[in-house]
């Protein structure tokens, strides 16, 4: 929402501008417009950034281990489940829909990753039939390409913390495996892993 409304605000000011100039018997610096449309053009349009998202794309067997209190504080509980990654808005974002298990309950999800060619950043969104709450994150790679690690904020009803840092991690291991990993910095190191989830491409 923000972005569309700064885009329409830009629309809007170039509209404006160019009327002013018209009215006062003025040629508006085509130039300068010429500039500015290509430039909004590269910064909407898919880039190397997005390319590095497309590993995701496919259909995906899920292993998911999770601990209550960190990594190493006892047996992990292990889940299976399915998780399909496609391209949507001419490949601006990858949507990841994903149906597993949690808790002995039936989970599903969707989320949606994507590369801000202005801010130079990762974003990514998610939701899920768990809660009813909406977790936004972002961040960047590291210098490998291979580990993509964003942050987020949340709230936790068990402890009645809010705002609460959390660290997502991404490892790339090749075309057909990747790693999910979310962290409780809350925890403290080296224990902070509460859940990591490994794609297998499916056959």
């Amino acid at each position: 929402m923000i972005r569309l409304t700064a885009c329409i605000l830009a629309c809007c000011l170039t509209f404006s501008l160019t009327f002013a100039q018209e009215k006062k018997g003025q040629q508006p610096p085509q130039a300068a417009m010429d500039d500015m449309m290509k430039k909004m053009m590269e910064l909407a349009s898919p880039g190397e950034g997005h390319k590095k998202l497309a590993d995701l794309v496919g259909v995906w067997e899920t292993e998911t281990k999770m601990w209550m209190a960190g990594e190493g504080s006892g047996q992990a509980t292990i889940t299976k489940g399915t998780s399909e990654g496609s391209w949507v808005l001419g490949g601006r974002f990858l949507r990841q829909d994903f149906t597993g298990e949690m808790m002995g309950m039936q989970m599903t999800g969707f989320g949606f990753t994507g590369y801000d060619n202005y801010a130079k950043r990762y974003l990514a969104m998610w939701v899920d039939n768990m809660s009813t709450t909406l977790s936004t994150m972002e961040g960047t790679f590291d210098r490998s390409g291979k580990v993509l690690t964003m942050y987020g904020k949340m709230d936790e009803w068990m402890t009645g913390e809010l705002g609460k840092t959390v660290k997502y991690v991404t490892r790339f291991i090749s075309r057909d495996k990747h790693v999910f990993e979310i962290h409780d910095l809350s925890i403290g190191e080296p224990n902070t892993k509460v859940i990591e989830v490994t794609y297998t491409r499916k056959k």
